[in-house]
């Protein structure tokens, strides 16, 4: 269980800022009775023999940095975790020693150092040498309790002996200042009394031991904003508007592996909370690897969209004496795809520690990114409403763009729209084809313009803009995107939800609609380009990048992308693929499969559509769809 008075001490350093103003705190032996102290929960008692404190206190006008910190400390033998507090810092941020009277001399933990972060004691994180250790508490006496501490490092004497009880090699809050203070609870197990401390810059310490990352680390992740678990449906991937707008953040591991996710995220009352982790593998082929892995409390990990594991590692889940230590003590065996692989996962935290690490067997690829290639050449205003697919008409030098408008349903009049703009990005007509229902994809033909809308091929004149026929697409689900073939045979994906197992592609050809492919092969389709007498699909459902043999339909696979709503597909002057993914990215694919990401517009709440690519002037057109912008970038060839 979460202790009450630890909750009310987090609440009280919260609002501290460090040391008062003023001339400094005088050092020595401080009183608890002293009007310097905050008392956190705490009682003046009497307890064997001497005036004593029972519970917590904050001495947040000390400005303490190196030296020695010094309390006698008698506990009753029962259930506590009585201990020293030091360079509290606001926000909940402190270092922290206890005890726990209740293993001594049973387990190697009975003392223990451990950082607080955003009030998160992460004991179940830091654990082991520099951690942890084994102790001799005797109750219903006075002990000593003595930290010497200089920079990042610390040791703790327990009673009348020169020997460390425990050595902290890595202070986790690095070098800091701030206060001081005894932490304990207000129930009669534990009391403090005689305490002092002194500055003292002089300390000497021995340089800690080296410590060897494991190899295989995987040191880089994104986590998103934190919610509270509860409204999380941890059985399936994230919607991609839900990883869209999850406000993600890079961090980076620490040599072990160990990310400590209260460092970035706090804790809200009432209940669980949760955030999303993710990483990304490059593999060169097709492999199996072990993942190791350590997590607290609970998690559910997904590779490349589908679930592979789920995990309860909280305090005293598995059985009375479990603790939920974090370490690599968990393995699966993960199969790689050659290309981009995403390790994703939800992270639920109640208690002890809120983090994660994963190392894998062998080395690790990191993804390549090239962003050199492409510079912005122009944008448009916010004019659109969602625009979702561009192209290009060299005959008449202009370009189309479809507004998705997805706020159907609230009205029954059709609100998105097809307009015509420039190379240069201005605008010509902003409704040339007014009143569509949520147009998506578009291709052209033989002086025709088609564009999909729900369920309907709708087919317009390029010279005029006017309607000419929508045609009803048979037992469609979501109709997306469309290409159009050397002998004018459109192509049709319908992106259906990825659990079921009728996903297909349409063909059209005089005037019918026939399901071209289906199965499982074709899973969620989104993006269409035909190449070299071949369809290549952006397969949203495996996140991979496949072509489709138009003569024999032989689908082979060109590469994965992870968990991808793969969304534009075109190819450049050198043959490489041009690729979308709908969150933000485009990718550059070699025909040999390598992968380099040479656009990221994420970071500036952009998604990156249905796009366009004019091979002879090397630009790059995207609609932004959330954006409101379409936006243009010059390729520079390698």
């Amino acid at each position: 269980m979460r202790h009450n008075w630890v909750k009310t001490l987090a609440a009280v350093i919260g609002i501290m800022t460090g040391a008062s103003a003023g001339a400094p705190a005088q050092e020595g032996a401080v009183d608890f009775s002293s009007a310097r102290w905050t008392l956190v929960d705490g009682d003046i008692v009497e307890y064997l023999g001497r005036t004593c404190l029972s519970g917590a206190a904050v001495l947040d006008d000390a400005d303490f940095q190196n030296g020695v910190i010094e309390v006698d400390v008698a506990v009753s033998g029962g259930r506590s975790y009585p201990g020293l507090i030091f360079r509290v810092q606001g926000e909940g941020n402190y270092e922290r020693f206890y005890l726990r009277p209740h293993r001594a001399g049973l387990y190697p933990d009975a003392a223990q150092y451990t950082p607080v972060a955003n009030g998160i004691a992460g004991w179940q994180l830091y654990n082991g040498s520099g951690y942890t250790d084994f102790a001799e508490i005797l109750a219903d006496q006075w002990l000593p309790l003595r930290l010497e501490i200089h920079g990042t490092q610390a040791r703790v004497f327990l009673g009348s002996t020169d020997d460390p009880l425990l050595e902290v090699h890595e202070l986790e809050h690095g070098v800091s200042r701030g206060g001081i203070g005894v932490l304990g609870p207000n129930d009669g197990t534990a009391c403090f009394s005689n305490f002092r401390y002194r500055s003292d810059d002089e300390l000497a310490f021995d340089e800690p031991p080296r410590s060897e990352p494991p190899p295989g680390v995987i040191t880089d992740w994104e986590i998103s904003q934190s919610f509270k678990a509860e409204r999380a449906n941890r059985q399936v991937y994230p919607r991609f508007y839900t990883l869209f707008y999850a406000g993600w953040e890079p961090v980076t591991a620490r040599p072990s592996g160990l990310v400590d996710l209260a460092r970035y995220r706090q804790r809200t009352e009432g209940g669980a909370d949760a955030l999303l982790a993710r990483t990304v593998i490059r593999s060169e082929r097709t492999q199996d690897i072990t993942f190791h892995f350590g997590y607290s409390d609970e998690v559910d990990i997904f590779l490349n969209g589908h679930k592979v594991f789920a995990g309860n590692s909280s305090y005293r889940f598995r059985d009375p004496s479990f603790l939920g230590i974090v370490g690599y003590n968990d393995a699966l065996t993960l199969t790689l795809e050659k290309g981009l692989n995403e390790v994703f996962m939800f992270l639920t935290e109640t208690f002890g520690g809120w983090g994660f690490m994963a190392r894998v067997d062998g080395e690790v690829l990191a993804p390549l990114k090239d962003h050199s290639t492409l510079t912005r050449v122009w944008g448009t205003p916010k004019d659109f409403l969602t625009p979702e697919s561009v192209v290009y008409d060299r005959e008449r030098d202009r370009l189309y763009v479809t507004s998705f408008d997805n706020r159907f349903g609230e009205s029954e009049e059709y609100t998105g729209y097809i307009s015509t703009m420039s190379l240069d990005g201005a605008i010509l007509e902003h409704r040339w084809v007014p009143d569509l229902n949520a147009p998506t994809g578009m291709g052209m033909w033989n002086g025709k313009l088609y564009t999909l809308e729900r369920g309907v091929l709708t087919e317009i004149d390029l010279e005029t803009g006017a309607i000419l026929e929508r045609y009803p697409i048979p037992d469609s689900d979501f109709v997306n995107d469309l290409a159009i073939d050397g002998d004018g045979n459109i192509y049709i994906s319908d992106t259906r939800p990825s659990s079921r197992i009728d996903s297909r592609i349409y063909r059209f050809r005089d005037g019918e609609f026939e399901v071209w492919l289906d199965g499982d092969v074709i899973n969620w389709s989104n993006g269409l380009f035909v190449h070299n007498n071949e369809l290549i699909v952006g397969n949203s459902g495996d996140g991979t990048l496949k072509a489709v043999d138009l003569s024999t339909k032989r689908v082979r696979e060109i590469v994965c992308l992870g968990a991808r709503v793969l969304d534009g597909i075109r190819v450049d002057n050198n043959g490489n693929y041009l690729v979308s993914h709908w969150e933000g990215q485009v990718y550059r694919v070699s025909p040999g499969g390598e992968v380099v990401e040479i656009l990221d517009l994420l970071p500036e709440g952009l998604n990156t559509a249905d796009f366009e690519f004019i091979p002879e002037r090397n630009l790059l057109i995207i609609p932004t769809f959330v954006g409101n912008e379409v936006v243009a970038y010059q390729l520079t060839e390698n």
